[in-house]
């Protein structure tokens, strides 16, 4: 297995909508990545949160569908901290996946002793404040 990673999508509307699950459906489908686990939260208006699987939600059925199934790795825990980030009104989806792309990269590691002990999710944002600020220095050289 390749390293995995635990994803907390949200949107500022009560639903997923179909055309995001085409797109995560598109990652699964070009092999990108393999979804191990998922989960759906909603923030209701009232204030109230749910939660569900992808499965039991039609239009969202594409993006999870594994071969050997998904595992039950995201509980209720998991659900209620990401309740916790959403506006009423919104929806989250929790997705567990595994990036298939560095599977070989992994498996070469194992070969020779090796592993992939950590790895750190560096948001875009960052790294594009990061470029300006290098673009800045070299400017300020010139």
């Amino acid at each position: 297995m390749g390293p995995a990673e635990l994803l907390v999508l949200t949107f500022p509307q009560a639903t997923i909508t179909a055309e995001t699950a085409a797109a995560l459906a598109a990652l699964r489908i070009a092999g990108d990545i393999r979804v191990i686990d998922s989960l759906v939260v909603t923030r209701h208006a009232d204030g109230a949160a749910s939660y569900g699987e992808l499965a039991d939600f039609e239009h969202l059925r594409a993006v999870a569908a594994n071969a050997g199934g998904e595992l039950p790795l995201i509980g209720p825990e998991d659900a209620q901290q990401a309740a916790e980030l959403l506006e009423p009104g919104s929806v989250a989806l929790l997705v567990l996946i595994e990036h298939v792309w560095a599977h070989a990269a992994a498996e070469a590691l194992r070969a020779v002793g090796g592993r992939i002990a950590s790895g750190v999710r560096i948001p875009p944002e960052t790294i594009e404040e990061a470029v300006r600020a290098a673009a800045a220095r070299v400017a300020a050289q010139r």
